[in-house]
């Protein structure tokens, strides 16, 4: 034979050549094999081991590359194959060479897969079976336990034939384990180790219940006393098949510890032993054993042993974690924790301490405590590993510890650990997975319990969470609509696709932020936490408080991230949870930051968040669905509405009981309002039965509904088409009178209000009955202004309709204007002492009109009633209120071009009545007296609103032609009333007498402000009652003398607008030759000279010759300042003198203006430049020189004004300076003599005149200074009065 062949060839030649034959691959020839050889030699005690040991691996490589063919050779004979398995049997208890067992255990269970007979296997287990029944002691079963073991394992029917029909074999295995022997034993429960592990356990289930308890009881107390790592690991591994049975999980942990016995004499179990002494007798061993697993240095065992606990408190967490946490078992699972990388240990760890959570037991022994910082730790470590389910599975058990722990006992009482946890979870939300992402938000959640908060709270770390959460928002992948519906069947059959797993972080996210929202109220409620007791070094007084920057970042993030994220998640699919989250959310900002708050809700209200909330009430919560969403959604709701509510502050202030009414409505009528906004209509419309109570009914969800679309409306919110409000509300206000009571609450009737104003545009007209309900509505409440909402639209509902507009069209104007006056308070900031010649920032005539004024114009112009009630505000009401509704007069008079006329027409006659009423009380009553007061209060508005109007419509346009008469009315009522007002006189003589006092220190006398408006006032009277010849009741006396030393020698020390009213009441009495029943003038020596008075001093009188040079000397130092108003007001000053000097003294007139200084004051003018020589007063100036027979006027001064004149052309030259020049030319052809001028010049002034000859007639006459009031400081001048005066175009006397 070759030498491959498996012959015996000193017998071979003795067999049937049946049993053999050449096996295994055609190409090599195979092998020879007899079996009847193989079959001898191992029954043979002479072969040798060597030969039997060949014989088998032979045997073995056959059946492995020749599968069948030595199951042919036996299927010849049954009992052939029968003895070949009994005699390989056999040599398991004869065979001493390990090597030789091995090949025999191998070529059995090959054999038997060979043959695949149950014949076979039943001989087997009885061969067995009859082999340990004989043996005296179990000693040398080792071989055959293996293979049994083996056996059991490879097929899998042998394990269902054992351990039904062979139980006398299954008492052996169990004996074997109380052999003293370890590798026995562990032979054994390898054996027991493929039972329970075979056909996923089905074997052990048909297990009798006795056996299977008394392996239980076995194996713990071979665990107890097992030293050699092959039985330690062969018990563990059948330990963790068993925990997995909920039957023996209850035997394993309902042993009693005196069951187990403990071998005194082996050192590794000595620990255990030391346990079990200290243990009642019925105490479990198992958790001792499992503990002890968890000290060994195997992070193998370790982790099966951290599995094991596992799987037995899933079986029964009730009754099986008591025994662990009295055993200490978390301890040395944390410890674990601490000192291990091994992913599966950690794993094992969390989940098993996952589950001793659930025991109360874990917190009150402080386990939690004791492990939080390896925990934290090891999360850290765990979010570096690949496989993320570990850093997931740390931080669902760092949650359950942070909900479960109870508040008594702080995890966190100092800064740095809660520094430390916190990291852990922004590492975790930072995490690339978005699982551990969503397991991270939900851990901070609960770390943002009060009771987790260090001593001082790191609201640093807080707002770190936060904007790690909110920057994950980028990562998600959410959905679109299409996407969203294209994808929705794929999504219930796969929740943990990407846009499933995006939804539920972004879920989390909601709680972890209502938590943190949560956090920043409570931490704000307590002063304690409010502000930290003890701050770091680095930190600075002023750095901002760390609270209110959390605060600040919640809100920012909830703004700018977190509301678009979830509106467009929730735009088209609505997630009920999502949402009940985010309305609780918003909820809570309104009581985060108070100072940004209002700004936050207007925000909201105008981005359509009253129709949102409305709308998913409407869609997911009829019907009593999702409650806790319809809950979250009426508090929202709530908040907003009173948060606008607070915001909308009525003209009178809104009162507490009123402000409570809403709330109470809102409160019990919101959670009823579950249908959509197209059925609000017909909830409108219907007319409900008797309310039984005040906020509650069908009747009171009207009124809620009316109140949220007031605000709603406000913020630009349409909730319903204008036209369906405008009706159902005034069909509401007719079902309510209906029933008996036209009495509305009064915050309904206040928003029914506004809703008619606002929609009113797009509605038809109310006729008789609608009008009638709505004006016993508004008359049925006793104060119209708590009704008021500053809205133009309600200006406009009120005066469209005449019956409205007579009883509520005042106290809308008043409120209107009262209102605005507050807004225009608010905003302007006080100013500080004015310099000289300062503007103010208060408004002037010539100011632009703000929205409101345009507004209330507009209804001006459409409602001319509302103008007379204006004028009558301005003559009956308060200063302040009369004031406003004179300043919009005037603005509608200034800027209304095109109705000027028609509004001057109606103003008059009305403004007439009010003169001739204040005439006849001062002539009866005295003003300022009794029920006139008030009177005295609304002259000067009613004086100055007069001056505008005649400003705005001068005697020369075409309706005063019509108006003439009224006209002249007016003036002399004006003029009477102020002569006839005694207690204005005084007035004025008081101010006018302490300015000139020379006792008086400058800072006791009166401003220069009054002072200037006194002069100004007193020039109008004397000009007025000149022009009107009224009567004079009462005269003013003041000093001449002390004015013109004023003008002479204090001017440098006198404000430039108080020497222009010094020149402009001097110019007055000048023009009534200084004789005026309005003021008695006194005089001095200074101006009259040494007595008896000489003739030229008594023409002059009171002024005199000297006083008249001191006037003309001072005249020409103050045209010599170059200030616009002091130049005009000189210049006619100056002309008024010389033509009382002409009227009085000609010889004193042609003195004055032949002195040198005359020359001299031309000379400086005439070097200031080219603009000053074409000034109107330069030009009046010289005029004025040469028509009193100046010799001051050179031929070269009027040679430059002509060059001056040509080179910038007579057409560029304004209004005013062409007259001015026109009256010097016509001056210069007048003079024959003085100045002479050759041929030439007179020719140039011809053409001069002709190019004057050919502007328009309004051209030529026209002013270049408007014909309205400046306003300087706090004086207001009528720019005419400085209008250089000449001739027949002088200017207006106003």
């Amino acid at each position: 034979m070759t030498s491959g062949d498996i012959v015996y060839d000193k017998i071979h030649f003795r067999h049937d050549p049946k049993w053999s034959g050449r096996l295994g691959p055609t190409e090599g020839g195979g092998v020879l094999l007899c079996v009847a050889c193989v079959i001898e030699m191992i029954d043979s005690d002479d072969i040798a081991s060597v030969r039997k040991s060949f014989a088998l691996s032979g045997i073995s490589g056959l059946l492995k590359c020749s599968p069948g063919a030595l199951r042919e050779l036996l299927r010849q004979d049954t009992r052939v194959s029968l003895h070949f398995t009994a005699s390989l049997l056999g040599m398991l208890h004869t065979v001493e060479d390990p090597a030789t067992l091995e090949k025999v255990d191998q070529v059995l269970v090959q054999l038997l897969l060979e043959l695949q007979s149950e014949m076979s296997y039943r001989f087997v287990l009885d061969e067995i079976h009859k082999q340990l029944s004989d043996q005296l002691s179990v000693k040398g079963s080792l071989p055959t336990f293996n293979f049994l073991g083996n056996i059991v394992e490879a097929v899998p029917n042998v394990a269902h034939s054992l351990v039904t029909q062979y139980v006398p074999l299954l008492e052996h295995l169990c004996s074997a384990l109380l052999y003293p022997d370890e590798a026995l034993k562990a032979s054994a429960l390898y054996v027991w180790l493929k039972l329970f592990g075979t056909a996923g356990g089905s074997a052990a289930q048909s297990l009798p219940i006795a056996i299977r308890d008394r392996v239980c009881i076995l194996l713990l107390q071979t665990l107890a006393s097992a030293s050699s790592p092959q039985l330690i690991n062969n018990c563990v591994g059948l330990l963790w098949l068993l925990v997995q049975l909920e039957e023996t999980v209850s035997v394993l942990m309902n042993s009693p510890g005196n069951q187990i016995m403990c071998h005194e004499n082996q050192n590794n179990s000595q620990i255990l032993c030391q346990n079990q002494e200290q243990q009642s007798p019925d105490q479990c061993p198992l958790p001792l054993l499992l503990k002890k697993l968890l000290l060994s240095g195997d992070e193998t065992l370790q982790a099966t042993s951290a599995r094991c606990i596992a799987s037995i408190l899933v079986h029964s967490p009730s009754q099986c974690s008591a025994p662990f946490i009295k055993a200490d078992v978390p301890e040395f699972l944390f410890d674990r924790l601490a000192s291990s990388n091994s992913e599966v240990l950690l794993w094992s760890a969390y989940s098993c301490l996952v589950l001793l959570t659930n025991n109360p037991l874990f917190f009150s022994q402080c386990h939690s405590v004791y492990g939080i910082e390896s925990l934290v730790r090891s999360v850290k470590e765990a979010l570096q590993l690949t496989n993320l389910e570990v850093p997931k599975q740390g931080l669902l058990l760092l949650t359950e510890i942070l909900e479960r722990q109870p508040p008594s006992e702080r995890l966190f009482p100092s800064g740095p650990g809660f520094v430390a946890v916190s990291e852990a979870v922004m590492g975790g939300v930072s995490s690339s997975c978005l699982l551990v992402a969503t397991q991270a938000a939900n851990a901070a959640a609960a770390l943002f319990r009060l009771n987790h908060q260090s001593r001082p709270v790191q609201y640093g770390k807080i707002e770190g969470i936060i904007e790690a959460i909110t920057n994950k928002f980028s990562e998600l992948t959410l959905a679109s609509p299409a996407h969203r519906r294209s994808s929705r069947s794929l999504k219930r059959s796969d929740p943990n696709n990407q846009v499933s797993r995006s939804e539920g972080f972004l879920l989390q996210a909601l709680i972890c932020f209502q938590a943190a929202c949560r956090l920043a109220e409570e931490c704000a409620s307590e002063p304690v936490l409010k502000e930290n007791t003890f701050t770091a070094p680095s930190k600075h007084s002023c750095a901002q408080d760390p609270l209110e920057s959390l605060c600040q970042c919640l809100l920012r993030c909830c703004d700018t991230v977190w509301i678009p994220t979830v509106v467009k998640v929730c735009e088209h699919s609505p997630n009920p949870q999502i949402l009940q989250y985010f309305y609780s959310i918003l909820s809570s900002q309104f009581t985060l930051l108070p100072s940004l708050i209002f700004v936050f809700a207007n925000k909201l209200a105008s981005s359509g968040f009253y129709r949102l909330p409305l709308e998913h009430k409407g869609l997911l919560c009829a019907g009593n669905r999702h409650p806790h969403l319809n809950t979250s959604c009426c508090g929202f709701l709530q908040k907003l509405s009173m948060c606008l509510l607070s915001q909308s502050d009525p003209a009178s202030g809104s009162c507490q009981s009123d402000v409570e009414e809403v709330e109470n409505l809102l409160l019990y009528n919101l959670p009823f309002l579950c249908c959509r906004l197209s059925d609000w209509p017909s909830l409108l419309r219907e007319a409900p039965g008797i309310q039984l109570w005040e906020y509650k009914g069908p009747r009171a969800i009207q009124y809620c509904l009316v109140i949220i679309l007031h605000l709603a409306l406000q913020q630009g919110d349409r909730l319903l088409p204008d036209q369906t409000v405008f009706s159902s509300v005034v069909w509401l206000l007719h079902s309510v009178q209906a029933q008996g009571s036209c009495a509305l609450p009064r915050s309904v009737l206040r928003s029914a209000l506004y809703l008619l104003a606002v929609t009113q545009d797009k509605s038809p007209n109310l006729d008789g009955a609608p009008l009638n309900c709505i004006s016993k509505a508004l008359s049925s409440c006793q104060s119209f202004s708590s009704l008021y909402i500053h809205h133009p639209a309600l200006l406009h509902f009120i005066w469209r309709y005449p019956d409205l507009a007579d009883k509520f069209g005042p106290i809308v104007l008043e409120l209107w204007l009262s209102k605005q006056a507050q807004h225009t308070d608010a905003e302007k900031t006080i100013p500080g002492i004015q310099e000289k010649g300062e503007k103010t920032e208060s408004r002037t005539d010539d100011q632009e009109p703000d929205t409101e004024t345009m507004e209330l114009l507009s209804v001006l112009e459409k409602y001319p009633a509302a103008t007379l009630t204006l004028l009558d505000m301005v003559c009956t009401r308060e200063a302040t209120l009369a004031g406003q509704a004179l300043w919009v007069l005037e603005v509608l008079l200034r800027v209304q071009r095109e109705y000027e006329a028609d509004l001057c027409a109606t103003l008059r006659p009305a403004l007439l009545q009010a003169l001739q009423r204040f005439n006849v009380e001062s002539m009866g009553h005295g003003l300022g007296q009794g029920s006139t007061a008030q009177a005295v209060n609304s002259l000067p508005l009613v004086l100055k609103l007069l001056c505008v109007i005649q400003a705005s419509d001068p005697p020369s346009s075409s309706s005063y032609s019509k108006m003439d008469g009224v006209h002249f009315k007016l003036l002399y009522h004006a003029v009477s009333v102020l002569l006839s007002n005694s207690g204005l006189i005084d007035q004025l003589q008081t101010v006018l007498s302490s300015s000139s006092a020379p006792s008086l220190s400058p800072s006791a006398c009166p401003p220069s402000a009054l002072l200037c408006c006194s002069h100004l006032l007193l020039s109008s009277l004397i000009t007025l009652q000149r022009v009107n010849s009224a009567q004079v009741q009462k005269s003013i006396s003041w000093s001449l003398d002390t004015a013109v030393q004023r003008l002479l020698v204090q001017k440098r020390n006198t404000d430039n607008l108080l020497l222009v009213s010094h020149l402009r009441l001097l110019q007055a009495l000048l023009d009534a030759d200084l004789a005026s029943a309005v003021v008695c003038l006194r005089t001095g020596p200074c101006l009259l000279g040494p007595r008896p008075m000489g003739v030229e001093d008594g023409a002059l009188y009171p002024l005199g010759s000297r006083g008249a040079q001191c006037l003309s000397t001072a005249l020409s130092g103050l045209l010599l300042q170059k200030h616009e108003l002091l130049l005009r007001a000189s210049v006619n000053c100056l002309s008024s003198l010389l033509g009382f000097l002409q009227r009085k003294s000609p010889t004193t007139a042609k003195y004055v203006v032949c002195q040198p200084w005359s020359r001299f004051l031309l000379y400086c003018l005439f070097s200031s430049g080219e603009s000053c020589r074409l000034h109107p007063a330069i030009l009046r100036l010289i005029t004025i020189l040469l028509q009193n027979g100046s010799t001051a006027v050179w031929e070269s001064d009027l040679l430059q004004v002509m060059e001056a004149v040509e080179r910038r052309g007579v057409k560029e030259l304004s209004g005013e300076t062409a007259h001015a020049l026109r009256l010097l030319l016509t001056q210069i052809q007048s003079s024959v003599d003085r100045p002479p001028l050759t041929e030439e010049h007179k020719q140039r002034v011809e053409g001069m005149m002709e190019s004057l000859g050919l502007q328009t007639p309004s051209e030529s006459c026209s002013t270049s200074l408007p014909s309205s009031v400046l306003r300087v400081g706090d004086v207001s001048i009528c720019l005419s009065d400085f209008t250089v005066k000449a001739g027949g175009c002088s200017g207006k006397l106003i």
